[in-house]
């Protein structure tokens, strides 16, 4: 089979195709073969992850140190990128009830990666479902990583209607299905991004979208009953003032202060979210009725995996990103 493989850490240019062995599933195991992958973050700190310092890494200095270990110090261990990916059930293991070959199915393999190939193996009790009929191979791809990590922050937040819920890093892999998510609670939604992602963001479905560039939430006046700031880059001290009495702020990403912060500061909340079939499941049925889109931006073949990546690390995207496996 053909994978796009990374056998150095660097640049997009390190991504070339290579034939490797097709696996084979073993007997609690769906063998899948796969349509499309996503171009999220994860994707590109992995490919570049020997030059990531400890600084740049946006979580805990004990997170950076277990995955520089993971990934591998000098060269990569897990040489075939892709968490999200969509495809058909190929064959199954003997022990497999739950799917039959010719099912489409999309998922997430979480840190082990391996969806830029054209076939992978997936537990049957993975983070995976059939695809929805009203969604694309290729939208399906860029759905699972965000949406679930979305949707179990947001739980853990309690969200009612009428609230009004400021979402930084809201056109990014988490924040645009935390977008569609708190909307869909019934919260008045404001988004925080960039000039060249307004639109987007708009389109997502946020009342209000403020261009940081612009303007600083900080300063307008207005105040929210939450604040979720995905990339953890503002800190508690500058958005209490943005902040209702009873209002908190909930970080995705966040360093050893934050954390500690937390533990005696009620108002702000530390929290990852680990993928689970059941939030997963969840995001399906919202698929299902429309209530969650993929705001897909561009599809780029195997032979443009380089391609890909550069156009996301230079903030090119409108949006997601795929890569159909063909």
């Amino acid at each position: 089979m053909r994978a796009i493989v990374y056998n150095e850490y660097g640049a997009p240019e390190v991504l070339h195709i290579e034939e490797m062995a097709k696996p084979a599933p073993k007997p609690n195991e769906v063998l899948v073969k796969v349509k499309a992958a996503s171009v999220n973050y994860g994707d590109l700190l992995a490919r570049k992850f020997r030059f990531v310092s400890r600084k740049e890494f946006d979580m805990l200095g004990i997170f950076w140190l277990l995955a520089k270990v993971s990934f591998g110090l000098k060269k990569p261990r897990i040489t075939v990128l892709g968490s999200e990916f969509s495809g058909i059930v190929e064959s199954v293991g003997i022990n497999v009830s739950k799917y039959k070959p010719g099912d489409s199915v999309f998922g997430y393999l979480g840190q082990n990666m391996g969806a830029y190939a054209e076939y992978i193996t997936i537990p049957e009790k993975g983070v995976m479902s059939t695809k929805p009929a009203n969604i694309t191979y290729e939208e399906a791809a860029v759905i699972p990583y965000g949406a679930v990590l979305a949707i179990n922050l947001l739980r853990k937040m309690n969200i009612k209607p009428g609230q009004k819920v400021l979402i930084i890093g809201a056109s990014g892999g988490i924040g645009s299905f935390a977008v569609q998510i708190a909307k869909n609670s019934g919260a008045e939604v404001t988004g925080v991004c960039s000039t060249q992602r307004v639109e987007y963001v708009k389109s997502l479905g946020a009342d209000k979208v403020i261009d940081y560039s612009n303007e600083d939430f900080t300063r307008n006046g207005e105040t929210y009953d939450l604040i979720f700031d995905v990339l953890g880059r503002s800190s508690f001290a500058s958005c209490k003032s943005s902040l209702k009495p009873a209002g908190r702020i909930l970080y995705a990403s966040f360093k050893t202060q934050k954390l500690l912060q937390s533990f005696w500061n009620r108002k702000m909340v530390c929290a990852i979210a680990p993928g689970s079939v059941g939030d997963f499941l969840l995001v399906k049925e919202l698929i299902e009725v429309g209530k969650i889109k993929a705001g897909l931006d561009k599809i780029f073949s195997m032979d443009q995996a380089a391609e890909a990546h550069r156009y996301v690390e230079e903030g090119k995207s409108q949006g997601k990103i795929a890569i159909r496996i063909d």
